[in-house]
């Protein structure tokens, strides 16, 4: 296992540079003094989504404060060349957590959570506030595992509806996966500035698919079995990185 493997890493949401000191979040803080109890020297690797890597020491670390000393810039190959916003069905729970960790690891660039007609989850108000919290979490956490150089971005959770008419970008291949679609990903040109939406558990409605074939969305298919849509994101971006990204380089 490599070096790299067995040090800690941080999202720092702020400047980095060497010679300085930063200090995380209280969550960060308790990560690593409380949880994986580092102490003082020890090493940790940072970055804040400016596409560079930074190793680090913990400089002091207590029960109420961390900090952490800045030594070195690294420019390290990770990103892939493929741009990819992904429209994410609101599944329930641990199925959502699921979907936005593995599309965080599989290179997506973006993520927009998105109501669906069909959807079983129903969020407003404070609790939709919590789980938009929550869900920033997931990113970070995935990012920071994954070996990201950038944490993608997660976007407020809408309707798909307004979802799909705030999408204004005409150089985006837009992709949707659809059981009764007759075209496969192989059948699709390649393109590297890509959006895909997923579906909930009992599919998009024929409205939102109608919506959406008006807006230039395709309907690809992933083949002859029914995913689950946490499942079918992950295919979906597994795909189109051993198509056209960096999947198996």
């Amino acid at each position: 296992m490599s070096r790299r493997a067995h040090v800690p890493r941080v999202f720092v949401d702020g400047p980095l540079a060497a010679g300085e000191t930063v200090e995380p979040a209280e969550a960060k803080r308790h990560h690593l003094a409380t949880v994986l109890r580092l102490k003082a020297g020890a090493p940790v690797t940072l970055f804040n989504g400016d596409g560079f890597e930074y190793a680090a020491r913990i400089d002091h670390a207590d029960r109420k404060r961390i900090t952490l000393a800045v030594e070195a810039r690294h420019s390290p190959q990770r990103e892939s060349p493929l741009s990819i916003t992904l429209y994410q069905a609101i599944a329930r729970g641990d199925r959502m957590d699921f979907a936005l960790a593995k599309a965080v690891e599989l290179g997506v660039t973006a993520i927009r959570p998105v109501f669906t007609e069909r959807g079983k989850v129903k969020l407003e108000g404070e609790r939709l506030a919590k789980k938009q919290a929550h869900w920033q979490a997931v990113v970070e956490s995935a990012a920071e595992q994954s070996g990201r150089l950038v944490r993608p971005a997660l976007e407020a959770a809408k309707p798909l509806s307004q979802a799909l008419a705030e999408d204004d970008d005409v150089h985006r291949l837009r992709l949707m996966l659809a059981p009764t679609a007759t075209a496969g990903l192989h059948a699709t040109p390649k393109h590297a500035h890509i959006a895909l939406l997923i579906g909930p558990e009992s599919g998009l409605s024929d409205n939102e698919i109608d919506t959406a074939n008006a807006a230039g969305w395709q309907a690809v298919s992933l083949g002859p079995r029914v995913l689950r849509t946490e499942t079918a994101g992950m295919a979906a971006l597994a795909a189109l990185q051993a198509l056209w990204g960096d999947l198996g380089d």
